[in-house]
Order: C-alpha cells, then structure tokens, then sequence
C-alpha cells in the first residue's frame, strides 16, 4: 500500500513541530517535482527554504525553544555552541547543519565561473542542492522518524509518488490519469511512477489505464521486454513496478506529462 502523506506526517509529529513537518515535507516534494521538470532556479530556491525549515527543526528539538521564524544562522549559531545545553545526539547534530549550511550557502553565493561553458551550469548547480537536500531529508528521517525503521527508505523513495498532480485519485479504488494525451507505454510509466515499489497488478493496471485491454498488455509486453526493460515483474507479488530505466526515461522524457493538462 502506498505510503500517504498524512501517514508519513504522523511518523515524524511528534517530535516535529507539526507545522515545521508539514512544511518541510511541502517543500522536500517541490524540490523534487522542479527538479524533475528541470527548473533550475526555483529547484535552488526551494533548496534554500528547505534548509531554512530543517535548520528550524533542528534548533526546536536541540534547545527545546520552538520558533517557526528563527533565521538559518542563528539555529546554526545554537547547535554548534558547545556552551549550551543540547538534547540532540552531537555527532548527528553538527553533521547535519554542516550539510545544511554548505548547501544554503552555496545557493546564495554561488559565483559566475563555472567548469565548462559548454556544460549546463545551473543543472550542475541545482543537482548539488538537490543531492545535498536528498541526504539531509534522509537523515532526519533517521533521527526522528518513530516507527519501523526499516521502512525508512521505503518512505524516501515512494514519498513523491503521492504527489504525481496528473493522477487523480477518487474515494478508494479509483485512480486514473487525468490526461488524454498519452498512449499506453506512458500511461502505465506515469502509474508505475505513482505506485512506487509496491507497483500494480495487471488486473489494476486494466483498471487503472484507459486503454484497451489488447493494447495494455502489447504495452506492458514492450516495457519488460529485453529490448527495454522499464517496468519489471516481482516474483514476490506478480506486481509490476518500474525499474531504473523507466525511472529515466519519466525524468527525461516524460516529466511534463505528470503534470495535469
């Protein structure tokens, strides 16, 4: 079953600020999703305010003083003044901030030289943000997350696939791709991409994909087969969900198609 976000809130709240949660999530998700759709400036802001609200987070369950509007500095002022007392694992803490702060700083300052003038220097610089933002989010999980550990990483990885705006989901056993543009291979990638590492059944991808039930399985034959290899079937399950080819080829050739009309 998929991992929803109230779900997910109610794994981290508390000990998160519920509003500092819920925010951090927001904008962990439009990081992702800019990334995805390569708008590398806003990738970058969305970044920064990232850092802003874990460095928030961090300073609340640190001190104990909880203060929505605190600015970066001074949360970072906090946890590394060894001079005050501290709740946090020290290691952690600092490992943390340190990551935070290179990548918030890095957004803010970040001169005109680049390596190459024939390399995409905002795709390079939006990638570091991102990868640095991706391992902060990872390790906070860590730290904070009050259920099964071992599904930690589950959650990471299925967490932006509630957050698909093209697929509409209606009371429980409905869900549907709000887009009549595309053929079958894409509607089952953009499926697949929502349904994470559970993946579907055949029987709910003929329920799911508004294609005919010959054209779905000639689509679902294509995907797996050995000249493409995009979605896989899992002997556990008999699902299928997608592999890392497919993962690619929504990243670069169909993240506009996860978009509504």
């Amino acid at each position: 079953m998929l991992i929803t976000k109230a779900s997910l809130i109610s794994q981290l709240v508390p000990p998160l600020d519920a509003q500092l949660g819920t925010e951090l999530i927001d904008e962990f998700v439009s990081l992702e999703r800019r990334y995805i759709q390569r708008e590398w400036e806003p990738t970058q802001l969305d970044g920064g305010q990232f850092c802003e609200l874990l460095g928030r987070i961090i300073y609340h369950l640190d001190s104990g003083n909880l203060n929505r509007g605190k600015e970066f500095e001074e949360c970072e002022k906090y946890v590394k003044n060894e001079q005050v007392p501290h709740s946090l694992n020290r290691r952690d803490a600092l490992h943390l901030m340190m990551v935070l702060r290179t990548a918030y700083k890095f957004r803010s300052q970040r001169g005109a030289v680049h390596i190459s003038p024939t390399y995409k220097p905002n795709h390079m610089d939006s990638k570091f943000v991102v990868d640095a933002v991706r391992w902060a989010f990872a390790e906070a999980l860590r730290m904070f997350w009050s259920g099964d550990r071992e599904k930690v990483a589950s959650a990471i990885r299925e967490l932006l696939q509630f957050d698909v705006p093209a697929i509409g989901r209606f009371e429980d056993n409905l869900i549907i791709v709000q887009r009549t543009d595309l053929a079958a291979e894409e509607e089952i990638l953009v499926m697949l991409h929502y349904a994470g590492e559970s993946g579907f059944s055949r029987r709910e991808l003929g329920k799911y994909v508004k294609h005919p039930a010959s054209t779905i399985t000639r689509a679902i034959d294509k995907l797996e087969s050995s000249a493409i290899r995009e979605i896989v079937q899992l002997p556990s399950t008999g699902n299928y969900r997608m592999t890392d080819l497919g993962s690619k080829r929504i990243r670069e050739k169909l993240a506009d198609k996860l978009l509504t009309m």
